[in-house]
């Protein structure tokens, strides 16, 4: 068992945090925190990932992607300004799920603008009435002739206002057995009729979320995914690498918080001294320290099952539901050892907790996570 990271981890975890201040950061801070980002300057960042393997990180080398663990990924991950790093997720699943389902044609059509960062992706699966649970899928396909002809609303589309490609599930044809089927099909917003609006969140507000509206919108046959199989199972093995992913998420900013709550601390003087010497605000600062610290392990732990090819639904379910709540909890503490600038704009804690607010719902929220967990100790499903 080893809790320090090797030296090349090292290295990796360091060259992507130079990466972000020096080729992400600056393009953050010209625009506006709470407005997304145009999509010329998304493109942009997205040449900056590419050659880091941040565009497809978990397709190896040999199949144009950027071959890393799961936990190097996550050591990259988490150095990334959360709302990217839910952008990234999506569009690195989005690749990971059209290469498991596509045919080695589709792979070369689809895919090497989306790896060299040309070209923005990302996934069309909830709906209003189908979240966590995708066999509630009500978005219909049908075949007619050359085309495929799709109906229905999709919501919560990370990256879709500013996508190039969609990968929308879709409930199929029915089998012999009666039994409808979860299909995958390709829509390219430019080349088809359908109707995209971003989403106003309370967070994450430089991000692109989306809903989706397809009303008779066809697409060419060749876009139905159906070399893979089972796009439900799919859907779950990309969700429990997430799941962890969105825990690192919210790991980046409680430690940001954590920071600037020590250094406030050290300056801040009540008393006739700094506010750092009263014990309730050193309590305060280590409950925050050992969020931090206790989020960040459990996320690396479920990364690393998923790196030995463990079953990680339990535990990526744990990692995910604990750090977005703890790191929350502790974003909010930091608020308190600023007493008054805490709630002010100008120091950027009152964002984070917005940001962090988010966190939860991607991937499964909260309290699907706990039944995921209570399943796979108890071996009963509370679902149905």
């Amino acid at each position: 068992m080893e809790f320090a990271l090797s030296e090349e981890q090292a290295l990796i975890q360091d060259s992507a945090r130079r990466m972000v201040e020096r080729d992400i950061r600056p393009v953050l801070d010209r625009n506006d925190p709470d407005v997304s980002l145009p999509k010329e300057e998304m493109l942009g960042i997205y040449k900056v990932l590419a050659p880091q393997g941040l565009t497809a990180p978990r397709l190896s080398a040999e199949e144009g992607g950027g071959g890393l663990s799961m936990v190097n990924y996550g050591l990259m991950y988490e150095q990334l300004p959360p709302w990217l790093a839910i952008s990234v997720m999506g569009h690195e699943c989005t690749i990971s799920r059209i290469h498991a389902e596509s045919t080695p044609e589709q792979r070369q059509r689809f895919l090497p603008d989306l790896f060299a960062g040309k070209k923005i992706c990302g996934s069309a699966t909830s709906e209003p009435g189908a979240g966590s649970d995708p066999r509630g899928i009500a978005t219909r396909m049908r075949i007619e002739g050359d085309e495929i002809v799709i109906n229905g609303r999709k919501m919560w589309i990370t990256n879709g206002s500013v996508a190039d490609v969609i990968a929308v599930a879709c409930v199929g044809e029915t089998d012999a057995k009666g039994r409808t089927t979860l299909k995958r099909v390709i829509v390219e917003p430019a080349e088809t009729d359908v109707e995209i609006r971003e989403i106003e969140t309370t967070g994450l507000r430089q991000g692109h979320l989306a809903e989706a509206v397809f009303e008779d919108c066809r697409v060419p046959r060749g876009n139905l995914l159906e070399a893979g199989g089972d796009a439900a199972r799919m859907l779950t093995v990309t969700w429990n690498g997430n799941r962890p992913l969105v825990g690192l998420a919210a790991v980046h900013l409680a430690q940001k918080a954590l920071d600037m709550a020590c250094e406030y601390a050290g300056i801040r003087v009540q008393f006739d001294k700094p506010i750092a010497g009263h014990q309730l605000v050193q309590k305060n600062l280590a409950d925050i320290e050992t969020a931090v610290v206790t989020s960040r392990l459990v996320c690396y732990h479920a990364l690393e099952a998923l790196d030995r090819g463990q079953r990680s639904n339990g535990l990526s379910a744990m990692a995910k539901r604990y750090a977005t709540t703890a790191c929350e909890q502790a974003i909010n503490l930091a608020m308190h050892v600023h007493g008054g600038m805490g709630i002010a704009c100008e120091t950027g804690l009152e964002r984070m907790l917005r940001d962090c607010r988010m966190l939860p719902v991607p991937d499964a929220t909260n309290e699907i996570l706990t039944l995921i967990q209570g399943r796979e100790l108890t071996g009963i499903a509370a679902f149905r």
